[in-house]
This record gives structure tokens, C-alpha cells and sequence, in this order.
């Protein structure tokens, strides 16, 4: 009897936060410059900022406690954040974008996710003496992800950065370079453990 009680308020549970989730979605899209058929932003997101330089494609899954920020930091620069179609955004993602980042159809990414262009001033001496958020916003150039990477747990996807189509970045990696497609990347910073190019 505990077994049925547990599987329906469960099931009921799961209804009611799909229904808050639907309703959640429907009045926060409004505000981003594209939002995709089918796409979802779970309710409990922690925050979006700049929403009118963001776009989602289509049946793309945005889940809780995840950030998503486009920032007007650099003079001269309109930021943009693009998300293709059927993604999906792991819980506690963080993708801020002050000049470009545009991101492929069927992204997968774990938890804990960064997707960066830009980092708090540059490595001088000069920059260093001042407390982090007083230095000028830089970046390297803006980032680019393929089609159908998967992005695991922890990983950190850093300024001025290329992944090609089919990449699988594992968990805990800190991507600092391009990484060519259908390769493997691992490591801090990642290297390409394998390549799975056709022969």
C-alpha cells in the first residue's frame, strides 16, 4: 500500500511541476529575442539577464538553479546568446555571453556547466591590484559548439573557443582551446584523448 501511495504522489508531484513549468515558460518567453517551439525553462531558474540578446530554438529544455546572461560590457559590442534546437541545459548551468556565443542543435550538457566569452580584466599586474569586479569585462572572442556535444558534469567551456560537431568534453574539464570534431577532450586544460573521424 506505502509502494501505491508513494508511485501516485510522485506521479502528481511530477504533474504539478510540469504544469508550473508550462506556465513559467509561457510568461517569461516573451521577453527573449526568439523563443523555439516546444522549449521549456524550468521554473526554479536561477536568473536570466539580458533576455532580448538571447535565443532558444525549438523542444529545447532549460533546467532549475541554470543562468543564463547576456551582458552590454564591452564598448562597441551587442552581445549574443544562441541556443539551437533540442538542447538541453543541465541543472546549474551558468552560459554568459558579452560578445558571442551560439551553441548547436542537440547539445547535452551534466550539472554545473560554464559556458563562457569573457572573464573578469586581464592577467597584467595593473589589472591585478584592483578587486575583481572593478576591472574592465574582456574577452579572447566569442564561442562556438557544434551539433550533438555532449558536455559532462563540471566542465567549464572558456573565451575565444571552437568545439566541433559530435564532441564529448568530460566531466571536470576546462576547455581552453578549439577541439576538432568527433573527438574526445578531457583534462584541465582539455586535450584530445581520442578522434573518431571517419576513415
Amino acid at each position: 500500500m506505502r509502494s501505491i501511495i508513494k508511485y501516485f504522489t510522485q506521479t502528481a508531484m511530477e504533474i504539478i511541476r510540469k504544469i508550473i513549468n508550462h506556465a513559467y515558460t509561457l510568461c517569461v518567453k516573451g521577453a527573449f529575442r526568439r523563443f523555439g517551439k516546444g522549449s521549456l525553462i524550468d521554473w526554479r531558474l536561477e536568473r536570466f539577464v539580458g533576455a532580448k540578446h538571447i535565443s532558444i530554438g525549438s523542444d529545447t529544455v532549460v533546467h532549475e538553479y541554470s543562468r543564463l546572461m547576456t551582458n552590454c560590457l564591452i564598448e562597441g559590442v551587442t552581445p549574443e546568446l544562441v541556443i539551437g534546437n533540442d538542447c538541453n541545459i543541465g541543472s546549474r548551468a551558468m552560459i554568459t555571453a558579452c560578445r558571442s556565443i551560439v551553441i548547436g542543435d542537440h547539445l547535452l550538457t551534466g550539472s554545473n556547466v560554464l559556458i563562457t566569452d569573457n572573464a573578469h580584466g586581464a592577467s597584467t599586474y595593473e589589472q591585478m591590484q584592483l578587486p575583481p569586479l572593478q576591472r574592465p569585462t574582456t574577452s579572447k572572442g566569442g564561442v562556438c559548439i557544434g551539433k550533438n556535444v555532449w558536455i559532462g558534469n563540471n566542465a567549464c567551456i572558456m573565451p575565444g573557443v571552437t568545439i566541433g560537431d559530435g564532441v564529448i568534453v568530460a566531466a571536470n574539464s576546462v576547455v581552453t582551446k578549439d577541439i576538432p570534431p568527433y573527438s574526445v577532450a578531457a583534462g584541465v586544460p582539455a586535450k584530445v584523448v581520442k578522434s573518431c573521424n571517419q576513415q
